[in-house]
């Protein structure tokens, strides 16, 4: 098929809500149908930025709600410019598991940093996803499936309940504030069905 104009696509949403797994069912559906896409995911996505998601995601090292803000857009600046822009200049969709949003969530809504700050860093990357999926599931279903998962917590699944419904309602309230960028997505339901619903609203919002 003819491609045309990049499209990007973030997925944000509290631990176990279930984020890369649509993601990537979502990225097949889109292969399938003739599309050129290219995940990712933040932190990460490149040598520099998976570095940093070490250091962000540790237990054991110790770091300032600023400097944990700062370092997620070091590794974002360095996603963005080494792989996403690329990707969106030559025609691809983009789907980016977690961006600026989780950000606002985690840093300003769960630990108090200034809301104005992560604004402005937000426009220092200069880059605004076309459509922005919002997936919430139930505490105990997000419990299940970070246990269900293994592997020991990182440095945000160790801040307990009242931090995630920190996040939960920072999540809200961006989705709120952008209406036509972010969708609210119900990820309770089976991974397929949660991709079909996403599916149905990229073609509704973008046309394709």
């Amino acid at each position: 098929m003819n491609q045309r104009a990049g499209l990007f696509i973030t997925l944000e949403g509290g631990e176990g809500a279930g984020k890369s797994t649509a993601a990537r069912g979502l990225a097949d559906m889109l292969r399938a149908e003739g599309y050129t896409v290219l995940t990712t995911r933040e932190p990460g996505g490149t040598p520099g930025a998976e570095a940093m998601r070490a250091l962000l995601l540790s237990t054991t090292i110790k770091l300032d709600p600023l400097a944990q803000t700062m370092l997620h857009f070091a590794a974002r600046a360095d996603l963005v410019e080494s792989v996403i822009r690329p990707a969106l200049a030559r025609g691809e969709i983009v789907i980016c598991d977690r961006f600026y949003d989780s950000t606002m969530a985690y840093q300003a809504y769960g630990l108090d940093v200034d809301v104005s700050a992560v604004a402005s860093l937000i426009r220092l990357i200069n880059l605004r996803p076309d459509l922005t999926f919002m997936l919430e599931v139930s505490e105990e279903t997000a419990n299940k499936r970070r246990t269900a998962r293994g592997g020991a917590p990182d440095r945000y699944e160790e801040m307990g309940a009242d931090f995630m419904a920190r996040v939960a309602h920072g999540f809200h309230a961006i989705a709120a504030s952008e209406p036509g960028r972010c969708a609210l997505i119900d990820a309770e339901p089976p991974a397929e069905t949660v991709v079909a619903a996403m599916r149905r609203i990229i073609r509704d919002r973008t046309g394709r």
